[in-house]
């Protein structure tokens, strides 16, 4: 489990949306020791405040109120057509206070003009951060101070690995890398199970082997500090079975394919915040 020291027990974060990823965040700080007392939650739906009692203990309410101006840390948890009612009606009790958003393609422009602060630490998470193995990519707006950034840490370094970037405009291929990324990952197991089934394994079997050669791969990949063409090479022998699968990939040119998918994600996220993130 990451270091939390740099949170105070002390701390008042405040969540505004509590869905899945607001709820990934306060597990893993309710789980770390973090009082459910000093966690504030707003969320206008009552099946989502009663999962958040129920599982953590955390009173959510329906509407931002006075009691938000207590926080160190304003949590932009909603979705980005929502962000910007979400934003205008909290706007005045949280204006002077550290934002940090999860939400897709909303920039910082945008929560500065919808909300007044100028402290701002966007973020892009992914879905593994539900598991405590997420990975996230982060910018913090220069008004943000190094205090700023290590309480963003402090939270977020709760649901995995950490990464920032000190262009914003890099949080577009963070979002077609890493945040779409499990995606890709799944997409490729559902492949690999097809082919073990109709090659006489039993789905379930197919799949755990699928599963368990991705997670085992990353590991080594993690360890081996060596570029993957260099891990790649290592178990493709001339000849090979491993040769020849790969041989029916590039002749399909699914390495093209792949990268352009990728640059298709990151457009996709710069319209996102283009579409839903206007200040007029």
């Amino acid at each position: 489990m990451p270091e939390t020291s740099r949170l105070s027990s002390d701390t008042t974060v405040a969540f505004i949306g509590g869905g899945n990823m607001a709820s990934a965040l306060i597990g893993a700080l309710v789980r770390a020791g973090h009082p459910a007392a000093r966690l504030r939650v707003v969320d206008p739906g009552e099946e989502a405040r009663a999962r958040l009692w129920h599982d953590w203990g955390v009173t959510a309410q329906p509407a931002p109120d006075a009691t938000l101006a207590e926080a160190q840390l304003v949590v932009w948890a909603v979705k980005p057509q929502q962000f910007r009612e979400a934003a205008q009606a909290a706007a005045a009790f949280v204006a002077g206070t550290l934002q940090l958003s999860v939400a897709a393609g909303i920039r910082c422009a945008s929560i500065a003009a919808w909300t007044g602060a100028a402290r701002i630490v966007r973020s892009m998470p992914n879905t593994p951060a539900l598991v405590g193995r997420g990975m996230t990519g982060l910018y913090a707006t220069d008004q943000a101070t190094a205090a700023d950034r290590a309480l963003a840490e402090a939270v977020l370094s709760l649901t995995g690995a950490l990464l920032w970037v000190e262009d914003e405009a890099l949080l577009d291929a963070v979002t077609a890398l890493s945040g779409s990324g499990p995606a890709y990952v799944f997409y490729l197991l559902e492949a690999m199970r097809t082919a073990g089934t109709e090659m006489g394994l039993a789905p379930e079997q197919a799949l755990t082997l699928a599963i368990e050669t991705f997670a085992g791969a990353a590991a080594l990949a993690r360890q081996a500090g060596e570029p993957p063409e260099v891990l790649r090479a290592r178990v493709t022998s001339k000849g090979g079975t491993t040769a020849a699968a790969l041989d029916v990939l590039q002749a399909r040119d699914v390495h093209g394919a792949f990268v352009a998918a990728l640059h298709a994600a990151r457009r996709r996220a710069a319209e996102l915040a283009d579409e839903f993130g206007r200040t007029d």
